[in-house]
């Protein structure tokens, strides 16, 4: 008898969308992006090695967008994801929390195997 395994999906070929912004996250995005100007363009999410697991999130805003990038919109923000980064991004959740003392955005990966103590950079 012969048996077969069922290989288990990659991150990238399940049907979760390839990121999520909650409403805090959304709502701080557009504070920022009246604050600074930005009309044109949208938020740039990605990823690059360093920090203290390895890989280290990225967040700015920018005007280009390339041909391999992802652009995704939320309630008129873009938000645009590279190719490479999208592989580590996929299924993520974009949140901002604010306390007292500051706020920051926050990146609930499924993909990250191991995170550092400030959050800021994660393995895979």
């Amino acid at each position: 008898m012969k048996t077969t395994e069922t290989p288990t999906p990659s991150p990238a070929t399940t049907s979760a969308p390839i990121l999520t912004v909650t409403e805090a996250a959304l709502k701080e995005i557009k504070r920022l992006m009246n604050v600074q100007g930005i009309e044109t363009g949208g938020l740039r999410l990605g990823v690059r090695g360093g920090g203290c697991s390895g890989l280290s999130y990225t967040i700015n805003f920018d005007e280009k967008i390339g041909p391999y990038d992802h652009v995704l919109e939320f309630d008129g923000v873009k938000v645009i994801i590279d190719a490479k980064s999208a592989i580590y991004l996929h299924g993520t959740t974009l949140d901002y929390h604010k306390d007292l003392m500051s706020g920051a955005f926050k990146f609930l990966n499924p993909n990250a195997a191991k995170t550092c103590g400030c959050g800021e950079s994660f393995s895979a």
